[in-house]
């Protein structure tokens, strides 16, 4: 995708969960299309600009999102000239291990929430209103297709999910007549590590029941973040986006 509609130029953008995975091809993308980018992510131990798409620059901080007092630090410690956050993408997240419901423990469920739901909440309130003040803003948040289709053993998974496309239509509401458009990425089965960590016989199985015949690639997620980050998707407010290879919700 090229031409002006996608180019960030002049735009800063943070991307939660930007080490790995659907994160870090987010902040590649983003990068590529003239943002700077700060990224970060619990897994990031030494801060330092990072190896940049395109020259442009990327900043690596840690932080565990589900740590009020951490993701104020965040605010603090990004340079002074990048704290005027443009486009924030909510990624940062961990998936449920499969437990039946009369075995799901208060620890497993705090676990997904406080990461998924949690962390959305405390790390959009620090940059909503600086967007508000400014009147120009994207947040981006990412949830999942189980959020409408549900998973067996996977209540807190799926409900942390589904909490975050109902933050987003309720944040959108207030937050459109700002421009401040706020918008979820539902992705499908996409091809990362927590997908591999299902058997075979698992990853065979739901593959044969997409329409595409294959799972989704990390940059196919990312060209979505673009859309909506970007001046091609300024009608899109409170939407939920799903690429998911025509797994359609049952």
């Amino acid at each position: 995708m090229t031409g002006s509609l996608f180019d960030l130029s002049g735009r800063t953008a943070l991307v939660t969960g930007g080490a790995s995975g659907i994160g870090r091809e987010i902040v590649q993308t983003l990068a590529a299309h003239n943002a700077t980018v700060v990224s970060c992510d619990l897994t990031v131990l030494d801060e330092g600009w990072l190896p940049a798409a395109r020259s442009h620059s990327i900043w690596g901080l840690h932080c565990d999102v589900a740590d009020p007092d951490q993701v104020t630090r965040l605010a603090d410690r990004i340079p002074s000239q990048l704290r005027n956050i443009d486009i924030l993408v909510n990624c940062a997240g961990v998936g449920g291990n499969n437990v039946p419901f009369g075995k799901l423990s208060l620890a497993d469920w705090d676990r997904v929430m406080n990461v998924n739901l949690r962390g959305v909440f405390l790390v959009t309130r620090e940059f909503h209103q600086g967007m508000i003040d400014r009147r120009w803003g994207r947040i981006i948040n990412i949830s999942s297709q189980l959020a409408y289709k549900g998973g067996p053993e996977l209540a807190h998974y799926c409900a942390s999910k589904a909490g975050v496309v109902g933050f987003t239509r309720a944040l959108s509401l207030e937050s459109a007549p700002h421009n401040v458009l706020v918008n979820t990425i539902a992705p499908g089965p996409v091809e990362t590590d927590l997908l591999f960590n299902h058997s075979q016989d698992w990853l065979d199985r739901k593959k044969s029941e997409l329409p595409v015949g294959r799972f989704g690639t990390a940059p196919e997620i990312a060209a979505t973040a673009l859309l909506l980050a970007s001046d091609a998707g300024s009608f899109y407010s409170g939407q939920t986006l799903s690429p998911n290879g025509g797994d359609i919700p049952l």
